[in-house]
């Protein structure tokens, strides 16, 4: 199955798989396992704003780091500026935060509240360079889309 089709169908599965809960945390927990498990990254889950900083949420992979700053690496560049940032040598990205010096490659999705307002991210990271383009942004900001509508960010 290519790329897109891969997508297409984790679109579907992520909505009827968080459709209609109220576990919030649940929520990102199975939306994590269901792209980590699919797509065999290296590190997928969630920053949640809170406190004026993004902290950690749901995930699958190794550890990581539990706050980060507006502004400070991927994650915190994508949060101040609300946009999706892929990175294909993390190493080039001024200030990235090496929570794992495995990681290679990473893109992230801001997430939104009902409001307008950034209310976290996805973050995945890989341990190959360039793993992401366009067609995962692409595909990541739609599965974003239906995570903003379903879960109570």
């Amino acid at each position: 199955m290519d790329k897109t089709a891969t997508y297409q169908l984790l679109v579907k599965q992520v909505e009827s798989l968080i459709e209609g809960e109220d576990n919030t945390v649940g929520q990102l927990a199975n939306a994590a396992a269901i792209l980590h498990e699919t797509m065999k990254w290296w590190w997928t889950g969630f920053y949640l704003v809170k406190d004026g900083e993004l902290q950690l949420g749901p995930f699958q992979g190794p550890i990581a780091c539990y706050r980060i700053k507006s502004g400070r690496g991927v994650c915190g560049t994508a949060w101040q500026q609300d946009r999706t940032i892929v990175v294909p040598d993390v190493e080039q990205f001024p200030g990235h935060i090496a929570c794992s010096s495995e990681s290679r490659s990473e893109i992230v999705v801001p997430l939104h509240a009902p409001d307008g307002n950034v209310a976290g991210v996805l973050d995945i990271d890989s341990r190959e360079l360039a793993t992401f383009d366009d067609v995962d942004a692409h595909w990541l900001q739609q599965i974003a889309r239906v995570i903003e509508q379903q879960v109570k960010l």
